[in-house]
């Protein structure tokens, strides 16, 4: 069976789905939202939600990278960001989030790129993660491929608990005439830390992260409300679509590697509720949520939300945004809410829709059943 449909007579392409396109379908069972289980374990490590921070400087500092973690979910820090390139970066944030109000703005995007020149600090990235693990949390940090050789043994020495390599997309081959790239098999063997490491948007590249011996795979090129990607680049990958690729992947993996399990975790693309119900029943574990958070009223960009993507020094592919606040974290994640439009209580709501369709747990949930069904703005 081929799922390609004819683009033209000389290219054909596989039909891909996005999180709009899919509706989930009520079983002949429900239960009592209070008899279902969120957590989820990676690890060593469990969680009573299925949230990861994406490591955006505009959602987690490491005040709310705490916050998080007591809350239940996993803050990780962009510790290629504000925090680890300024002593005190509150200014620089205030700055950011008083530039002028508009989207796309070349100003805006150039004020960006100078702030972000700052070096690097190793000396506060030891001092971040440090002021993380003192609250006894766990602790995790992020860094790009470009920038893991670098610093990797200062992450690690500083004690992170899970190390994220994230970036636009991440392979396990990168070929270059320039320089030594990163072996990721060979590093991660090498460190005695779980490592999750995306993006990957499909089948193939997913699996052979997953032979690296990652923990967990992200999915998606991540910044969903923020990245312009798609535009900058024309790369793009339906995330509904993208999700049950990597997790058909992470199944053919089990069978190969004797049943070593390896996480999916949807990253990018999922600022409701609804779209982290649809993330988990496509097949994820876990998702990374940037937006969705950075509408708390404790998040660093008070209602203003930007990735690395937005500062490029040469290709900038990202906006700063203005998705608002929306209430107190805690309240974002558990309620109770005070917004129809699936920004509040974001847990509540994977909830109710898994007692809805009569599951229990996450994995569970992972075989409720599906239908197309392309958006139509309700």
């Amino acid at each position: 069976m081929t799922y390609e449909i004819e683009i033209g007579r000389g290219k054909r392409g596989r039909r891909a789905y996005s999180l709009d396109d899919i509706a989930i379908v009520p079983n002949r069972r429900t239960r009592d939202p209070k008899d279902v289980s969120v957590s989820w374990q990676i690890d060593a490590y469990k969680f009573e939600m299925p949230v990861i921070a994406a490591p955006m400087d505009s959602a987690m500092s490491p005040e709310t990278a705490i916050a998080l973690g007591r809350l239940g979910g996993l803050g990780v820090l962009d510790l290629e960001g504000l925090w680890t390139r300024y002593e005190d970066p509150q200014s620089v944030l205030d700055e950011i989030s008083a530039l002028a109000d508009e989207t796309a703005s070349p100003t805006v995007t150039r004020r960006m790129q100078e702030l972000y020149k700052a070096p690097i600090q190793p000396e506060l990235i030891t001092t971040r993660l440090a002021e993380i693990r003192a609250s006894g949390v766990t602790v995790a940090g992020s860094l790009t491929p470009q920038r893991t050789q670098e610093h990797y043994k200062t992450v690690v020495a500083a004690g992170v608990d899970i190390f994220v390599i994230r970036g636009t997309t991440v392979s396990a081959e990168h070929v270059s005439k320039n320089h030594e790239p990163l072996n990721l098999k060979q590093f991660i063997y090498e460190l005695d830390v779980p490592v999750i490491v995306g993006g990957a948007a499909g089948y193939t590249p997913a699996l052979h992260l997953m032979r690296t011996g990652a923990a967990g795979v992200l999915v998606g090129f991540g910044g969903g409300a923020t990245t312009t990607t798609r535009r900058a680049l024309g790369i793009h990958s339906p995330m509904a679509s993208a999700i049950s690729d990597v997790a058909a992947a992470r199944r053919d993996y089990m069978d190969e590697s004797g049943g070593r399990y390896v996480h999916v975790i949807a990253d990018g693309g999922m600022g409701t509720s609804g779209d982290i119900v649809k993330a988990i029943a496509m097949g994820a574990d876990a998702v990374m949520l940037g937006s969705a958070l950075a509408r708390a009223e404790e998040a660093p960009g008070k209602g203003w939300h930007w990735g690395q993507e937005a500062h490029h020094l040469e290709l900038p592919r990202g906006d700063r945004v203005n998705v608002g606040t929306v209430g107190p974290l805690e309240e974002v994640l558990f309620g109770p809410g005070h917004h129809t439009n699936g920004t509040s209580n974001l847990i509540g709501a994977l909830r109710r829709s898994m007692a809805t369709t009569g599951y229990s747990d996450l994995k569970e949930f992972q075989r409720v059943d599906v239908v197309v069904s392309p958006y139509s703005g309700q």
